[in-house]
């Protein structure tokens, strides 16, 4: 059975690009690999068979000794739900795993923009997220 949903809307809800001060951005013009991209899902039910998807990325240092820069996109995305959907499964799969993966390509072009955008050519985000083993993963934990 497939399940069926569609985006009817989606944006970018909040933003938040903060780097200190100029010590702060040269080490992490000379550091990035230090930092790896979290990813977090959240829902929040907007009507009745409307649900808003929240997804944010967000950039973290690996090790405590490196000052933090604020960087975060939420990308909101507005879902209208096949009425015959009942279950949590299929709800979870669309949620966590059939949204996320549908809109991944924008956010990441986004969050590479403003880092393009700030001096910093060599930002690696991963082109591709297996949103499903990541709901697997988070599962197990």
């Amino acid at each position: 059975m497939t399940i069926k949903y569609k985006i009817i809307a989606k944006y970018i809800k909040d933003l938040i690009f903060k780097i200190p001060d100029p010590k702060t951005f040269f080490l992490l013009s000379k550091n990035i690999s230090n930092y790896k991209i979290q990813i977090d899902i959240k829902s929040n039910q907007f009507r009745d068979k409307i649900i808003e998807v929240e997804t944010c990325l967000s950039l973290k240092p690996i090790q405590n000794n490196f000052k933090e820069i604020t960087t975060k996109i939420i990308h909101s995305t507005i879902v209208e739900l096949d009425k015959n959907i009942k279950d949590k499964e299929s709800l979870e799969e669309i949620i966590l795993i059939k949204v996320p993966s549908e809109i991944y390509q924008e956010i990441r072009s986004s969050f590479i923009f403003l880092f393009e955008k700030s001096g910093f050519k060599d930002i690696k985000i991963d082109e591709k997220v297996d949103f499903k083993l990541l709901h697997k993963q988070r599962k197990i934990q």
